[in-house]
């Protein structure tokens, strides 16, 4: 081993002890929690193991390590490991890089473990601030691990092995050095810890470089930080773009994504053996696994029981029949043909969408409001307040959100703000083609603050009771 001076530097020595240390066999792992006592750690609160379990029994509380091995996690990059329990009402964290404010609160990287007072809606695994998840990857009162993994302005975290956030960001979202921390906001649910540890990994020769910030990139994390859910409900696999290359592009624009497959007639499933081989392909992607129902005749094509294996079922008012038996497919102009009669048309389409309201165990309208190319220049004259009025108070009736749609920029500003006023809830959803026009959800962002919506406003699904437990039976089987 050459000696430091005799032409290699301080840092290339002790990456060098370091990979010759790996190849001995000693992985470098540092044990923070001994599975007995909070030795090295210290803080407000009170904290207590018991069962080989630490956790707060006194709140709110914050724990910072202190350990001897401080100062070799404190700078650098490094990993962290940890297994815990996080029982039902959760409000604890993980920090990293951690300083210890003028309160004695920790700040810094805040990884949220079950929800957090300051973001309601974030699951566990969420880089506060900066990455939300809005889908429960883990079941309260289960055993789980949680890894990450800090390279320079790179953070990424994994739970039970699986990637839930990849953010790269600037030196100024991105702390230099703190050390290791743990919070909870009321210790009567405080997360069990029941093993921490950590390594300092080889600094990288390659960086990982931050995207540019572009409006909609800030946008994105200014209504994230307001409690907006951050989340595109209406994405497609189609034309080549595959579940991998979809994921990494909501990790990069910091949108969970909702997956979907169409389901109906002539669509790409139209059983429940096609719908459940769609679910399992999404198995372990970091996604809402969504069916768009397609056409009125779903409901006889599949059973309560595949429907129910969905996080969320979305449909649109653009298929249906008329009062003579025609099926119109409306966005098909030789199948809508002319519209002799608009205000008979326009009277067909509202009883349609609010039947569908009404009957199908719907979550979520998409592409709302949609008119063909026929008439669609008269929108705001055709969707009178009477007709709008309708579709919104069958929408509230029947807790059905509505969504903003980013490809048909709908509904309209005007509409938008009746449906607010009358407690609609909303999404964002793309309803892309394929990989070139999976946007950023850009009409919903402009439509928050045009619209004046806030986070009350939003539905996020799984945090309550889902339509096909509320009308299932309007399913065969």
């Amino acid at each position: 081993m050459p000696m430091v001076g005799a032409g290699i530097s301080r840092r290339a020595f002790a990456m060098a002890v370091t990979a010759l240390a790996l190849r001995a066999g000693d992985d470098g792992w540092i044990d923070l929690f001994d599975g007995g006592s909070s030795r090295g750690w210290a803080g407000n609160g009170v904290w207590k193991v018991s069962s080989g379990a630490l956790a707060a029994v006194r709140g709110p509380a914050d724990f910072f390590y202190q350990g001897h091995d401080k100062q070799r996690l404190s700078s650098g990059d490094f990993e962290l490991e940890a297994d815990l329990i996080t029982p039902p009402g959760c409000q604890s964290a993980l920090w990293l890089r951690a300083s210890r404010s003028a309160e004695g609160s920790p700040t810094g990287l805040r990884i949220c473990l079950g929800r957090s007072a300051a973001a309601p809606h974030a699951r566990t695994g969420s880089l506060e601030s900066l990455r939300y998840l809005y889908k429960p990857f883990i079941t309260d009162g289960k055993r789980f691990r949680i890894q990450v993994a800090v390279r320079a302005q790179t953070v990424q975290v994994r739970l039970n092995g699986m990637m839930v956030v990849s953010y790269t960001g600037s030196e100024t979202s991105i702390p230099s050095s703190g050390t290791i921390a743990l919070s909870t906001e009321s210790a009567d649910a405080s997360a069990q810890f029941l093993r921490v540890r950590a390594r300092p990994l080889p600094e990288e020769s390659s960086r990982v470089v931050a995207a540019p910030e572009d409006d909609v990139a800030r946008h994105i994390l200014e209504l994230g930080r307001r409690n907006i859910p951050m989340a595109d409900l209406h994405v497609h696999l189609k034309s080549g773009l595959t579940a991998e290359l979809a994921i990494g592009k909501s990790m990069r624009d910091g949108l969970e994504y909702g997956i979907a497959v169409n389901c109906g007639a002539g669509n790409a499933a139209q059983n429940d053996q096609e719908a459940m081989q769609f679910i399992e392909s999404l198995q372990g992607q970091p996604c809402f696994v969504a069916m768009q129902a397609e056409g009125r005749e779903w409901t006889q094509m599949f059973t309560r029981e595949a429907a129910a294996r969905f996080d969320y079922i979305f449909t649109d008012s653009m298929t249906w029949s008329d009062n003579r038996g025609k099926r119109m497919r409306l966005w098909m102009p030789e199948e809508v043909g002319t519209i002799s009669n608009v205000q008979e048309f326009m009277d067909t389409l509202v009883d349609r969408t609010v039947g569908i309201l009404e009957r199908e165990p719907i979550d979520i309208y998409v592409n709302p409001t949609y008119l063909p190319d026929q008439i669609a220049a008269q929108y705001e004259q055709l969707w009178t307040e009477s007709r709008r009025r309708r579709v919104i108070q069958a929408a509230v009736r029947n807790r059905v959100a509505i969504e903003l749609n980013t490809r048909r920029s709908l509904p309209s500003p005007s509409f938008i703000r009746m449906a607010k006023a009358g407690g609609a809830k909303f999404t964002f959803g793309t309803n892309n083609a394929g990989p070139e026009d999976l946007a950023r959800c850009e009409y919903g962002l402009r439509m928050v603050d045009e619209c004046g919506l806030t986070a009350d406003d939003f539905f996020v699904p799984l945090e309550s009771e889902k339509a096909i437990d509320r009308k299932g039976a309007a399913l065969k089987g």
